[in-house]
């Protein structure tokens, strides 16, 4: 049996009134950045080549002093929008999570249909595409990052599921009110990327400083919650979006009424590299 379509927050543009104060929560920073909900107006949307009747919020992106392993995007498509070429890295690998409306993707001549809470791996190298068939616009999260090839180590394959089809995973001792869904083995060591997705339920916490070497881009689907980051106590809620750097310290308390969830993503698997984040996987220098 499976659940119920959960409940996952997608901007929908607009501007704010020009009575709105100025004084938003905002905030970027050496070891972390907080985009909120309301910085994602109209006026920053992007448009990329080889899509139609598409715009998307650019959210993380390599670059000094922010993110150094991936690019996320939010993604808005109208009813018959999307492309037959959506990427022009043949290095990136992606993963699609669908927050609202109904989109035909087809990857390698397989079509698959993802609606609310669909999820996709598309490995690097594949030929894909995208569709909004719909009556209202789809929007989803698209996130990138170059595969690393390693030794012995095949490239993943495709795959399509869906959040309400994945059981979460209840962290130890903590009485289920801390779980990860996690849509790939961890020991699977083809994949250098978790995307997952967190739950906290009402007074869960992380109750400790986690401080490691993952990077991480968070995007709160549902709820709100207290949230650690560096030496700051930030409130964030759903529609929010964090970048934290390697090793900064991170910790959360879930104040409810609802369950607090978020999009996470993280590097692993995969050896530091010794020449700077810039540097190509396997190519010496």
């Amino acid at each position: 049996m499976t659940k119920k379509p959960a409940d996952y927050y997608a901007p929908t543009g607009g501007l704010p009134p020009q009575t709105a104060l100025m004084t938003q929560r905002a905030v970027f920073t050496e070891a972390y950045a907080v985009i909120p909900r309301g910085c994602f107006s109209d006026i920053v949307t992007s448009l990329l080549p080889g899509w139609r009747k598409t715009r998307l919020w650019l959210i993380a992106r390599p670059m000094s002093g922010f993110a150094e392993t991936f690019s996320q995007y939010v993604v808005e498509v109208q009813p018959g929008g999307g492309s037959d070429t959506p990427d022009n890295d043949p290095q990136a690998q992606s993963v699609l999570f669908v927050t609202h409306g109904l989109i035909t993707l087809t990857i390698d001549g397989t079509g698959y249909e993802l609606d609310t809470g669909g999820y996709a791996y598309i490995p690097a190298g594949a030929k894909w595409s995208v569709l909004a068939e719909g009556k209202d616009p789809a929007r989803f999260h698209w996130i990138r990052k170059i595969w690393e090839p390693a030794a012995g180590v095949e490239k993943p394959t495709a795959f399509v599921t869906n959040d309400r089809d994945v059981k979460p995973t209840e962290m130890p001792d903590t009485q289920g009110r801390w779980a990860t869904t996690r849509f790939v083995d961890p020991n699977d060591l083809r994949h250098d990327m978790h995307v997952t997705i967190v739950t906290f339920q009402p007074g869960g916490l992380i109750p400790f400083e986690e401080t490691h070497v993952m990077e991480h881009g968070l995007y709160v689907l549902q709820g709100k919650a207290t949230y650690k980051l560096n030496r700051d106590w930030v409130e964030v809620e759903a529609g929010d979006f964090m970048w934290l750097r390697a090793y900064c310290p991170q910790a959360c308390y879930a104040g409810g009424p609802e369950p607090f969830r978020y999009l996470l993503y993280k590097d692993v698997n995969r050896h530091a590299r010794l020449r700077g984040p810039w540097s190509n996987p396997g190519i010496e220098r």
